[in-house]
């Protein structure tokens, strides 16, 4: 395997499927192929084709706490299925794309309504996207009853509506304030507080369908929550025009200069290094201007550039990317509840970030002692599970190639068993980085 292989597996894939690199073919070639749309995995199709579901029952304590369960549940047993799909992918690439906009667009099932919502969410939102227009993924997933009810949207009420007026519910900034600050602009947008407000007024209305026993999970403009009026973004007046405005403020803000410096500052950090190379991150942002935020175009001009390739794999892999890329150089796929079990022992289980900001993509976030001593002990495990392979090193060449040093070489070729160098391989801090 020579070096621009093993950086197409690792820094834009998700590490080789056993002897995967003898069959790419010309790298870049392989990535480029993978921004063409494809059809949804099958193993997905029946998250997607799910009924909206009732998201409360009315006066009855133990029917919503079924409900809760039921999506918990389905939360877990549809996490597993995605992990497999990630696991078996042809397509890696693609779902790297995926987990980085579902990580920028993040809802967490640390607000438990967002459960049962979250897999549908990625499938619905951000999946048919990653290789289209930003702002069309931008107005997926202000859309999506994920989003409107991990950020309240759903309960924002314009206080001069009809709804305000009649009850004492008022207007809630916490998802504006999100798609200024984390989704367009960033924290040193050219926004402020009147812009939040301006951009929380506009999105009244974006709520939730009602059924027999309250909401429901699916969108529905409602116009008694819209706060009449013309708003302000940014210097630009809004004119009474209900659900449009929100939509004119979206494409507004995904069109921005900021909107483009911010998120291709946040993909060359993901895919390049933690502290990007300014040229590359302009080239990028000029790139994202001039074809109205093609994803697809942005993503083949990361592709084409010399940073990608010349810079050396600095990234850790996070602990999803980690059990990710140990199970598919294994080409092991294991049962769901496994799945569950094992993402757990590396605190990895999936759409469980901390806050709205997502998970964070930086070495120094996943480097702390408890946290890599977590990563040995889970490669050691899956070592032990393992039939002897007839030669380690043959597999460490999978693995790696030219980009595992000399030192790691020793450190496995001295192992007392094939399961303990497998185990060895997992823990080198060449396998820890993309």
């Amino acid at each position: 395997m020579d070096r621009a292989t093993s950086h197409a597996l690792q820094r834009f894939g998700l590490g080789p499927r056993g002897d995967e690199a003898v069959s790419i073919g010309e790298p870049r070639a392989w990535l480029l192929a993978q921004l063409r749309p494809a059809p949804l995995p099958e193993a997905l199709q029946g998250i997607a084709s799910t009924p909206p579901a009732a998201l409360g029952a009315r006066g009855d304590a133990a029917a919503r706490q079924q409900l809760m369960r039921d999506a918990r549940q389905r939360y877990l047993e549809q996490s597993a299925r995605r992990f497999v799909v990630q696991l078996q992918s042809e397509r890696p690439l693609h779902e790297r794309l995926v987990m980085f906009w579902s990580n920028h667009f993040c809802v967490s099932v640390q607000k438990p309504v967002v459960a049962g919502l979250a897999n549908r969410y990625e499938v619905e939102a951000i999946r048919p996207h990653v290789s289209g227009r930003f702002a069309d993924m931008l107005l997926a997933v202000a859309r999506h009853p994920a989003m409107l009810l991990y950020l309240d949207n759903a309960q924002s009420v314009g206080p001069d509506s009809r709804a305000g007026r009649r009850r004492d519910r008022g207007l809630n900034e916490n998802f504006a304030r999100e798609l200024l600050e984390l989704h367009t602009l960033g924290v040193d947008g050219p926004y402020g507080q009147n812009d939040v407000i301006a951009l929380a007024r506009i999105l009244t209305g974006w709520s939730l369908a009602r059924g027999d026993d309250g909401p429901v999970a699916r969108h529905a403009y409602r116009p008694e929550l819209h706060q009449p009026g013309t708003k302000t973004l940014l210097g630009q007046s809004f004119g009474e025009a209900g659900e449009a405005e929100g939509e004119q403020a979206l494409r507004l803000l995904a069109r921005h200069p900021a909107t483009a410096r911010h998120l291709c500052t946040k993909l060359a950090r993901h895919f390049v290094a933690d502290q990007p190379p300014p040229a590359l991150v302009e080239r990028l942002a000029r790139t994202w201007q001039d074809s109205d935020g093609d994803l697809a175009r942005v993503m083949a001009a990361l592709i084409g550039s010399d940073e990608a390739w010349a810079q050396p794999l600095a990234k850790l892999k996070t602990p999803y990317e980690f059990a990710l890329a140990s199970l598919r150089l294994c080409q092991l796929v294991p049962e769901p509840m496994q799945v569950i079990q094992g993402l757990e022992a590396l605190d990895a289980r999936p759409f469980n970030a901390p806050s709205p900001a997502g998970l964070p993509d930086t070495a120094s976030d996943w480097n702390a002692p408890n946290a890599i001593l977590k990563r040995v002990s889970w490669a050691h495990r899956l070592g032990q599970r393992l039939p002897p392979a007839p030669d380690p090193m043959a597999i460490a060449d999978q693995a790696l190639g030219p980009l595992l040093g000399d030192n790691s070489r020793r450190t496995i070729a001295r192992a007392a068993s094939a399961q303990d160098a497998f185990a060895l391989l997992l823990a080198s801090p060449e396998f820890q980085r993309r």
